[in-house]
């Protein structure tokens, strides 16, 4: 009998955060090439320290005439990236860092196992397991500690970036201690705020006095008390931040990206990597099927792991766990999952419509438990599969 009562804990980190700086940058780099040709094939990395970024990995375009053009795009694409988050400090400055672009072409030999003959035997584009997670326990059908952490640096970005707290720096990260009853989670027994201040003679007790709003305006009622133990900014002063504070580095925050802590991750990162890599288009794709079988009642809560083998199109297994929560049995949502969801790497992108400059707005709070945008981002928050899954058990 799994626990009821106990506290969990989730963190974020802001699009500031040195990580995320790079993340966003990798993907922004994504979206460009996707925007040209949405079968670009794209594995790009970023490094972000004093004064400087690094870009490498690599990328490809059927004409090669649009992929030389775009490496010269790529350095602009880096200085929108960390002016729109809001470097602006004398040692991290997005027009004055230092940027190296390092970016190649594709290798053959990968591209090989990945450009099949046909379109059904497309290959994936590497080997690796993949891990979608959803519970009944909030309304996105994710965990409550990560989706508020997230929602916390969110929500300060917005006042930041449109001038109503402009002392507020872009580098921040959060964590939430939430307690559980009866297996739902019921209040905040402790927070972690360390953000960013551009006043070097803010104290912890001013930065708390700009933050405790916002945060209160987004946590459920009630979950903060008298009892809820607050510690913002508790090292002191934070004024030195992002890159120049500590490095960043593209796909460090696996953790942040996706479910908290609260399900297993197979280990691969999203950031930077164009969606025929099953790293990020199958925990996409994880993540739709167990937030369909949750918001089908077919289980409140649902792990569904995927694997797969390089250069070979369907996943080796299909493997679900409801943690006893289920309405059917776990082997028969498993069969039916084969059923309703081609899981080739071609297939997953097609039902999700993956092929799109939709990745930039990835990079910070969250990959999982977002709101489906108009132009397909976040896709595979989408609960459409709810009557197929009903109908195949």
């Amino acid at each position: 009998m799994s626990r009821q009562n106990y506290i969990f804990t989730s963190e974020s980190v802001s699009e500031g955060h040195p990580d995320k700086v790079c993340d966003r940058i990798s993907d922004a780099v994504l979206d460009a090439l996707l925007t040209e040709e949405p079968e670009a094939r794209v594995a790009c990395e970023t490094f972000a320290t004093t004064n400087r970024v690094v870009i490498g990995g690599e990328i490809g375009l059927s004409d090669q005439d649009k992929l030389h053009e775009y490496m010269a795009r790529i350095e602009d694409i880096a200085r929108d990236c960390i002016r729109d988050i809001g470097y602006e400090q004398d040692k991290f400055h997005w027009e004055t860092c230092e940027i190296t672009n390092l970016l190649h072409e594709q290798s053959a030999h990968i591209a090989q196992g990945v450009n099949a003959a046909t379109d059904k035997e497309e290959g994936a584009g590497d080997q690796g397991i993949m891990f979608g997670f959803a519970t009944n326990e909030t309304d996105a059908l994710m965990p409550a500690p990560i989706l508020y952490a997230h929602a916390i640096l969110k929500r300060l970005a917005e006042v930041r970036k449109d001038g109503t707290e402009p002392t507020l720096g872009p580098d921040a990260k959060s964590q939430l201690s939430v307690r559980y009853e009866n297996g739902k989670p019921v209040g905040v027994s402790s927070l972690v705020l360390s953000t960013q201040h551009l006043d070097p003679d803010l104290t912890s007790a001013d930065i708390r006095a700009i933050v405790e709003p916002y945060i209160t305006e987004v946590l459920p009622e009630g979950w903060l008390t008298d009892a809820t133990k607050w510690h913002v900014n508790p090292t002191g002063k934070f004024v030195i931040g992002g890159p120049d504070g500590d490095a960043g580095l593209t796909g460090r925050k696996i953790i942040v990206d996706t479910y908290g802590g609260a399900a297993p991750h197979g280990g691969g990162a999203f950031s930077g990597k164009d969606p025929t890599k099953v790293d990020r288009s199958a925990a996409y794709a994880a993540r739709y099927l167990a937030k369909n079988v949750v918001a089908a009642g077919l289980a409140e809560k649902c792990t569904i792991q995927l694997s797969y083998a390089i250069g070979v199109s369907k996943p080796l297994s299909i493997y679900c766990d409801t943690f006893g929560t289920g309405a059917v049995r776990p082997a028969d949502i498993e069969a039916a999952i084969d059923k309703v969801m081609d899981l080739t790497p071609r297939g997953i992108r097609e039902h999700l419509s993956l092929n799109k400059p939709i990745y930039q707005r990835t990079a910070a709070y969250g990959h999982f438990g977002r709101a489906p945008d108009a132009d397909g981002g976040f896709s595979w928050e989408n609960t459409d599969l709810v009557e197929a899954l009903k109908a195949a058990v």
